[in-house]
């Protein structure tokens, strides 16, 4: 009988089998892996995904490599929050509050000048702010566009005549801006705000008499309702209710007394034309085009404020 024989211990030794630990945290044990790279993780280090958990750096692999969400005009998804609308409002409501504190008489938010009283009074950050062409103050001083200051354009889409001013067009805006901003996106909302609120501001100060002061943040506000009207066209949306509102605000605009007709006519235009670059913007080079028609329309509306300013001074 033949007998084979062997090494001791070479069928039952081997390596000792180790427990996983977090690739991050190597004191820390677990039974746990990523689905993407399969590395152990601990529970801090997991990230919920669609199936099971991911490690911190393939999260982040994955967010680099996943497009945004944008609108069908290029903007971002963000704008269904309505934050620029929101601090639009916030900003108005805080200028307000100034114009009120800057009025030592105190008689600026329920009384004065315009409309029987209720669009409130004149107020110092008003005579400061207002679009005005050219006009002597009491104190002797002139001052206005056509005198170099130029902020006015801009400050003057800020401020309100009272109380009753500032309600109706926030209350506009709130309406107008949160969809607008939905399908717009953030950044392309702010410029067309921006825009048709100059432009109506440029418009006062080349058809308004030179030392007829004007405020409100209806130019711009009219540059929505023209924009509103655009964006849903080119949508495929129904516009029949937005044009009875268009309408009776073009009739109080016309009839109403202390309403600048200028500054309302040329929020609207200036809206609409930008409106148009957005929605009507090719999908190539999308963003380009918009910029490019956003930055003619505001040298367009520099290069007339600039005629305007040689004319009264000529």
């Amino acid at each position: 009988m033949t007998e084979r024989s062997g090494q001791a211990g070479d069928a039952t030794e081997g390596p000792v089998p180790t427990t996983p630990v977090c690739y991050r945290h190597p004191d820390r044990e677990t039974y746990i892996r990523c689905t993407r790279c399969d590395r152990p993780i601990c529970p801090e280090c997991m990230r919920d995904a669609s199936v099971g958990h991911q490690c911190p750096e393939c999260v982040a692999e994955g967010r680099r490599s996943v497009r945004p969400a944008r609108t069908a005009f290029g903007g971002g998804a963000a704008g269904r929050q309505g934050y620029v609308t929101k601090v639009l409002i916030a900003l108005n409501v805080l200028v307000m509050l100034l114009s009120i504190a800057s009025d030592r008489g105190g008689d600026a938010a329920a009384g004065g000048s315009g409309f029987g009283g209720l669009m409130g009074g004149s107020t110092p950050l008003t005579n400061w702010g207002a679009v005005l062409g050219q006009a002597m103050f009491p104190d002797g001083t002139v001052g206005g566009v056509a005198e170099g200051q130029w902020y006015r354009l801009v400050t003057a889409m800020f401020l309100h005549y009272g109380l009753v001013h500032l309600l109706l067009n926030m209350w506009a805006l709130w309406v107008l801006g949160r969809t607008l901003e939905a399908v717009l996106g953030p950044l392309r909302f702010l410029a067309l705000y921006l825009i048709a609120g100059l432009g109506g501001n440029v418009a006062v100060y080349l058809f308004s008499a030179p030392n007829q002061p004007a405020v409100g943040a209806s130019t711009a506000i009219f540059g929505l309702f023209a924009a509103i009207f655009v964006i849903m066209r080119r949508l495929g949306r129904d516009i029949s209710a937005i044009v009875p509102i268009l309408v009776i605000n073009l009739i109080f605009t016309f009839t109403v007394p202390g309403i600048s007709v200028a500054g309302h006519l040329g929020g609207l235009v200036v809206g609409a034309m930008m409106a148009l670059v957005l929605a009507y913007a090719p999908r190539m080079r999308r963003t380009v085009f918009q910029a490019a028609g956003g930055a003619i329309l505001l040298v367009a509306l520099i290069g007339l404020a600039v005629v305007r300013t040689a004319a009264l001074l000529g």
